[in-house]
């Protein structure tokens, strides 16, 4: 069976327009979908209730059939065709889902679910596996420009690299633009004798970030020679600049950890502000970044 995109779902609204983003997915990528509801009731070890005829979690099981059943539902009402099959699996969310990654194509998330904190923007489960899935982790969050670019930030990093073949490769999927965004500030001075940001050449600077950028793009014009790929190197901060330009997206997409940050974070601080701040949804990618080929 071809690698299924995987969508959790746990009754939320956000739950829901999860689904209906992974199902516009799947059917792009000629991919079935794949409902998956983590059950958590067994894991807490309740006995059976006295004076019923039944485990304590029945009426929560039954309960969890009708959300995956109208989560299905919504799916085959979105993409018309699309093979769908619904899940109730045991476990945790965050573990369920984790396992799910290890033969996705993707995993597909709302930003919060039930139960979350409303003062939380991003939800902890979306974090969580958007920094452990073994494949890209789409988050649906704020509102698609259907009409946008697919928007990648580019960093020079290997991450990045994957970051940027998963945005491509999408777009060739939907028919868009790839915007490949790298975002650059100043030298940093590091000693007494180093560089004072005063004193660089801005045009040499710009010039060696434009060729960095170019870099990360060599290859896929050919693979990909339908997609039309722009450059854009904006003097800023990269949250700042990612954010303004997923204002005008149809998707967002970073790479989990970038260049210059601490090995031991699996995930990154500009893909974690990405999650929490970006006006439309958020592509991570880590491990091999693309998934495997539609088919396999």
């Amino acid at each position: 069976m071809d690698s299924a995109v995987v969508v959790g779902v746990d009754g939320s609204e956000a739950a829901l327009a999860a689904v209906r983003l992974a199902a516009a997915e799947a059917a792009r990528r000629h991919r079935p979908l794949r409902v998956v509801h983590a059950f958590i009731w067994p894991s807490l070890h309740s006995p059976f209730t006295p004076g019923t005829e039944g485990p304590a979690d029945g009426g929560l099981r039954g309960q969890a059939h009708q959300l995956v059943t109208a989560a299905v539902d919504e799916a085959q009402t979105t993409a018309p065709g699309l093979r769908v099959t619904g899940e109730i699996v045991d476990g945790a969310p965050t573990a369920v889902l984790l396992q799910a990654s290890d033969d996705a194509a993707l995993v597909v998330l709302g930003d919060r679910g039930l139960g979350g904190f409303t003062a939380l923007v991003v939800g902890s489960v979306a974090v969580t596996v958007a920094a452990h899935a073994r494949c890209p982790v789409l988050v649906a969050r704020g509102t698609a420009d259907p009409q946008g670019p697919i928007v990648v930030g580019v960093d020079g990093s290997d991450v990045s690299r994957r970051a940027v073949e998963f945005a491509v490769q999408t777009a060739a999927f939907r028919g868009a633009t790839v915007v490949a965004t790298h975002a650059y500030r100043h030298p940093a001075s590091t000693g007494p004798g180093d560089m004072q940001p005063l004193v660089y050449d801005e045009s040499q600077l710009q010039a060696e970030e434009e060729r960095a950028l170019a870099e990360s793009i060599t290859g896929l014009t050919d693979r990909y020679p339908e997609v039309t790929i722009r450059r854009e190197s904006v003097r800023g901060r990269a949250p700042k600049v990612l954010t303004e330009a997923s204002r005008t997206a149809q998707l967002l997409v970073v790479g989990g950890q970038g260049r210059g940050e601490l090995t031991g974070l699996l995930l990154g601080s500009v893909s974690r502000s990405m999650l929490h701040h970006s006006h439309c949804p958020v592509a991570v990618v880590r491990g091999d970044g693309v998934g495997p080929p539609p088919g396999g």
